[in-house]
């Protein structure tokens, strides 16, 4: 009987880690070996192209799955450069010494070539589902076969043993189901073929195995004899083996991009943009993105989870890596695959990996270029994209303190006064007047309440462009901006919109200097309501607005106190009354004969002037009876 030996220390904490808690899934373990296997293959085909001893072509290589329901057993097979004795030692004796890394310094690889397994630890996973694991290997070129057998941390054996050709056969007795653990699941030829299919369906070489099927008997299914089933043995490859995002653009068609998209991201609909890049340098990958031309269903809502799939030379390595995305563009899927990245072992690795973080760099710039590229040439695609999208890209200008205000302020869009349709703000910057000094906006529920504001009017009337915000984040994200271009944004119901000639502001000082005493009644009478009441320079037909001073303007402050849990926040309120409307001269006459009616009016027009912003009274049925008894 062999000796067993015994792992190092730090193996035996390594191997208990990695069966209890490095990997979240334990079907992660079969893409570790077949990875293994894919590893042994290359370096086996390696050799034969500088050594003609080797007898294998290409296609002669694969691997071999065989599964053994009864006996408890999932076999692992290739006929790559197996390993001897002391490679089975030095690999599989200690933890974390990979064979694969070492190889891949020693060698020159061509680009036919890559090595893919990194930290040598992927295939102690094997021990998550398995009771015992044994490994029977020749090395090419060797004249004896070992054998290589472990029932967990307390050891292994290595002894000889027979083989015929070169390459390793590796043997799970798969553990018993627990109360916890259904560990039958991977003694099943469909759970099987699903996990290949799922992390290694690009692995360069055919992974192949015997399906059990069924098929009509010959001679039944007729009217005069009942259908009868046998069953039948078929090899078939599980993987597809060449991915799509490694042909050549020119190979593919937007058929194929799109059948792709829809099997793999499980939409109905085509994306309205495809992006496929290769970037070689400081880090090589490639990406195969998509921009969905809806938003999903809960896209805005807790239940999304951005991420695209992260492959290391093929092999799926994380579903869903949300580090590759910023949360303004996670809209995007698609995966990205890189021969950079090692088959990493836990998130927390990858979060920490250097080139991960280029490739995220990367790939916000390339997105934001096509996106550009989009609204330029292809604007009424980026229309619509915008309408499912572009409240992401608003909250992403308005996030962490507008830190990505560059990246982002050119994507954005907002409803143009005269354009009555999306416009950019390089847009809008393009057609300012000559004297304009303003960005100006105005915001509310939707374009039409907007659109007749009193303070939009005589703002349109000088022939000026406004902005209409009709989301909620719209001026938050504005006040984050700041400027664009060099000039300022600037609110319709600003103090100072400063459109008055000097002669206008003179006649304005004039007049509320003459009418203070009255601002002064009123505002008295509302209280705390306000706090002002002044001459407007803004109003043209209407007789009162409400305006605010400070940062916080009346729509912010409506959508503030919309937030569940959030402390009240009122804005500074100012009642602006039009000079030139009839009622103006209305209210001066009161204040000289009948203040305690100019009270009930600047009540009135205090709720009037509410109701018009959108925003609820105090007290409706007040508000009613007020307005009846002026009636009379």
């Amino acid at each position: 009987m062999a000796e067993v030996k015994e792992f190092k220390a730090e193996s035996k904490r390594l191997l208990d880690m990695m069966i209890h808690s490095i990997y979240t899934h334990k079907e992660i373990f079969l893409r570790e070996l077949i990875s293994n296997a894919s590893d042994a293959i290359d370096k086996l085909y390696f050799r034969s192209l500088t050594d003609q001893n080797v007898g294998l072509n290409r296609e002669d290589f694969k691997i071999k799955l065989s599964l053994d329901r009864e006996n408890r057993t999932l076999v692992i097979e290739d006929n790559g450069i197996g390993m001897t004795k002391d490679e089975l030692e030095n690999n599989l004796g200690v933890i974390a010494k990979s064979g694969s890394l070492a190889f891949k310094k020693e060698n020159e690889l061509t680009d036919d070539v890559d090595v893919i397994g990194q930290f040598g630890v992927g295939f102690y996973s094997a021990f998550m589902v398995s009771d015992k694991v044994t490994v029977v290997s020749k090395a090419y070129g060797a004249e004896e076969a070992y054998r290589w057998e472990s029932e967990g941390a307390e050891g292994y054996t290595i002894e000889p043993c027979e083989k015929e050709h070169p390459g390793t056969v590796i043997t799970l007795k798969i553990k018993e189901n627990t109360e916890e653990e259904n560990y039958d699941e991977f003694l099943e030829q469909y759970r099987i073929q699903g996990i290949v299919k799922k992390y290694s369906d690009y692995i360069r070489y055919p992974i192949q195995m015997d399906m059990r099927k069924e098929k009509l008997k010959e001679g039944t299914g007729t009217e005069d004899k009942p259908a009868e089933y046998e069953s039948y043995t078929e090899t078939e490859t599980l993987n597809s083996m060449v991915p799509i995002w490694r042909k050549q653009k020119s190979e593919l068609k937007d058929e194929d991009y799109n059948q792709f998209y829809k099997e793999k991201f499980f939409d109905f609909a085509d994306p309205i943009k495809v992006i496929h890049t290769k970037t070689e340098g400081a880090v090589t990958y490639n990406a195969l993105l998509f921009i969905p031309s809806k938003a999903p269903y809960n896209y805005y809502s807790k239940e999304y989870e951005k991420g695209l799939q992260l492959y290391a030379s093929s092999v799926l390595i994380m579903d869903k890596c949300a580090d590759l995305l910023p949360d303004y563009f996670s809209f995007v899927k698609g995966l990205v695959d890189s021969e950079d990245l090692s088959l990493n072992i836990s998130r927390e690795m990858l979060q920490h990996d250097h080139q991960l973080k280029l490739i995220a760099k990367n790939l916000e710039k390339k997105i934001k270029s096509e996106l550009l590229k989009m609204q330029k040439s292809e604007r009424e695609k980026y229309d619509e994209f915008f309408r499912n999208f572009g409240l992401q890209l608003k909250f992403g200008l308005y996030n962490n303190y507008g830190m990505n205000k560059e990246t982002l302020k050119d994507l954005v869009m907002f409803y143009s006064s005269t354009e009555e349709k999306l416009t950019t703000l390089a847009e809008y910057v393009s057609r300012m007047k000559e004297d304009q000094k303003y960005i100006f906006y105005a915001s509310g529920e939707s374009v039409q309440k907007i659109d007749s504001l009193p303070q939009t009017e005589l703002i349109k009337d000088k022939g000026y462009e406004i902005l209409y915000f009709t989301d909620d984040v719209d001026e938050f994200a504005i006040q984050m901006l700041g400027e664009y271009d060099g000039k300022q944004f600037k609110s319709v119901s600003a103090q100072d919109l400063d459109l008055e000639t000097e002669e206008e502001k003179k006649e304005a000082e004039k007049q509320a200097e003459e009418n203070k005493e009255l601002f002064a009644f009123m505002k008295d009478a509302l209280g705390d309501k306000v706090s002002a009441v002044r001459l407007s320079q803004r109003l043209k037909s209407h007789p009162v607005c409400l305006t605010s001073d400070g940062q916080i303007s009346l729509e912010m402050e409506k959508v503030l106190n919309a937030m569940p849990a959030g402390q009240e926040v009122k804005a500074q309120r100012v009642l602006e009354i039009n000079a030139s409307h009839p009622i103006f001269n209305t209210l001066k006459k009161l204040y000289g004969e009948d203040q305690e009616k100019l009270k009930a009016y600047a009540d009135l027009l205090y709720n009037q002037a509410m109701l018009i912003e959108g925003m609820s009274i105090d007290d409706p049925v007040a508000f009613s009876n007020q307005i009846c008894e002026l009636m009379l």
